[in-house]
């Protein structure tokens, strides 16, 4: 036999080894390309998770801000109101003592005196002399 001649079974596995060479050659070249783009999509993950998490971190800072302005304005409204209570308190006193020396005037003086009654609104002043009405809220009051 010549050595360039081979026999034809031979041939037949050539051509098989070269068909299974090139199908696996493909498959690694398409398992590359998969697993490019495998990477780019999770690297675009985690661009798209890392915006995500700077627009929440600013959100979160908008509203602890927000927050600290409406804890302020509490607290603000609060000493207010402590001190209308005081003005309150301190008002009542005075009327008493006033009516009390009107009476002291009615007995001494024998003049029918018109003394006025201390309206419960002074002296319970969480009952309210008027009827509750509904307080309307607005977004306006946590703005800036």
């Amino acid at each position: 036999m010549d050595p360039m001649q081979r026999p034809a079974s031979s041939s037949y596995s050539d051509i098989q080894y070269a068909n299974i060479d090139e199908r696996k050659r493909k498959r690694m070249l398409s398992n590359r390309e998969s697993a490019r783009r495998s990477r780019i999509r999770k690297q675009k993950q985690l661009e798209d998770f890392f915006k995500e998490v700077s627009a929440l971190q600013k959100d979160n800072g908008q509203l602890s801000e927000k927050i600290n302005v409406a804890t302020q304005r509490y607290i603000e409204m609060e000493n207010a109101n402590n001190v209308l209570r005081a003005q309150a308190r301190e008002l009542t006193e005075r009327l008493r003592s006033l009516n009390s020396v009107l009476h002291i005037v009615e007995e001494v003086s024998g003049y029918g005196v018109d003394i006025p009654e201390i309206p419960d609104s002074l002296m319970k002043p969480w009952q309210l002399p008027c009827p509750i009405q509904p307080v309307m809220a607005s977004t306006d009051v946590f703005e800036c």
